[in-house]
């Protein structure tokens, strides 16, 4: 792998292919029909934002605890490599199918598109997705997550023009794809989604990348806000009133912040810090103004904080270590432990290639394995066929 560092990204070479890279992966978090009940937030305002860019960065205990595996992961299924190079989020659909988006970074000439996980493992062609109207390239399916109506909303992150990144909705009908129209516009990096008390959470990975530290932040959207129109981001993210908390990235080799999102029963949001591998706590008022903004969990062994999902039952979040090829479990006290963890594999033993996100189905941990390599990973490079792994909880 052949690797040339610029100011915000690096160029890495792979299958022929040269990519600018500023980001990896997604998480979309909590399950993906939220609870309805409780009061709707006030729409975020620019001084929630102002105050959200101030919460302090330091967490409050650093929440270390054991770095062995508990676990080992197993294959789930094998991806057919001709339409599957680079898979990475994941939402459980209503009727109990997975859905992968498929955004095939390691190689764009195989189009990018949307299959289902059946509960048998199986995988099932759902939705092939056109090309972006603007840059003309593939859409960068990225975060995946079902809304109360039963439609998707999907980040579509474009490596090229500038803040081309996008949310779309994906119109459903009886189980089926339908409409694809587009929501918000204006991202650098739009990377996972959640629905959660009639709202959009988004992360924007990027937002400011040439300061030190890196600046990324956490988006919220009303549903109603997005039914009839297209919300265009500010010229200046930073004063957008949508933006709600933003995250620092102290990582000069890798600047890629906010990413995975996930809520916990108080609606308190937690959001992980790419290449940090920290995971932050957002919390909140009555009126859903944020309070405050603090690292929540941290540990030596914990690389990177990609892709999470919590755990109804037990509380834990689950942390996709996409630099460690581990799961990382989060305790509600902060604490921190490897579920499962690998050295470098091409995935066909059942091993992790480059974890980026996490899914609970029942009791089983899904694991999207997204096989394309940035600085700092255990995984090296790109060896096709990609998989899913999937831990066993009990």
């Amino acid at each position: 792998m052949k690797e040339t560092m610029g100011k915000t990204g690096f160029w890495f070479g792979c299958c022929g292919l040269l990519v600018w890279l500023v980001t990896v992966g997604c998480g979309s978090g909590d399950s993906p029909i939220e609870p309805t009940g409780g009061g709707s937030p006030a729409a975020p305002s620019s001084a929630e934002a102002t105050a959200a860019r101030s919460a302090t960065d330091e967490p409050a205990s650093e929440g270390v605890s054991s770095g062995q595996p508990l676990k080992k992961a197993e294959l789930l299924i094998q991806l057919p490599t001709d339409i599957c190079n680079t898979p990475d989020a994941m939402a459980l659909l209503p009727d109990g199918d997975v859905v992968l988006s498929v955004p095939n970074f390691n190689d764009l000439k195989a189009g990018a598109r949307l299959v289902k996980i059946t509960p048998d493992n199986r995988m099932e062609e759902f939705l092939e997705l056109p090309n972006h109207p603007e840059t003309g390239k593939p859409m960068g399916p990225l975060g995946v997550c079902v809304a109360p109506s039963g439609d998707l909303f999907l980040a579509d992150f474009q490596q090229e023009g500038k803040r081309r990144s996008r949310v779309v909705r994906i119109k459903m009908k009886d189980g089926q794809p339908q409409e694809i129209v587009p929501v918000v516009t204006g991202f650098h990096v739009s990377n996972a989604v959640i629905v959660h008390d009639g709202h959009l959470y988004v992360s924007e990975t990027q937002i400011d990348t040439e300061s030190h530290p890196a600046t990324s932040g956490v988006f919220r959207f009303k549903l109603d806000e997005l039914e009839d129109a297209v919300v265009q981001l500010a010229e200046n993210e930073l004063e957008d009133p949508h933006l709600i908390a933003t995250i620092k990235t102290y990582n000069k080799e890798l600047p890629l912040g906010a990413d995975g999102l996930a809520f916990d029963d108080q609606g308190n949001l937690y959001v992980g810090n790419f290449s940090d591998g920290t995971v932050h706590r957002i919390q909140f008022d009555a009126e859903g103004k944020v309070t405050s903004n603090e690292i929540f969990a941290r540990a030596d062994f914990m690389k990177s904080a990609d892709g999470l999902f919590r755990d109804p039952q037990t509380g834990v979040i689950y942390v996709a270590d996409s630099k460690a090829n581990a799961v990382q479990m989060v305790f509600p006290d902060g604490s921190v432990k490897t579920l499962a963890q690998n050295g470098d594999t091409d995935g066909l033993d059942g091993g992790m290639d480059q974890p980026c996100e996490v899914l609970l189905r029942g009791r089983e941990l899904i694991v999207s394995n997204m096989d394309w390599p940035v600085p700092g990973c255990i995984n090296q490079k790109y060896d096709p066929p990609c998989t899913l792994s999937v831990i066993r909880l009990d």
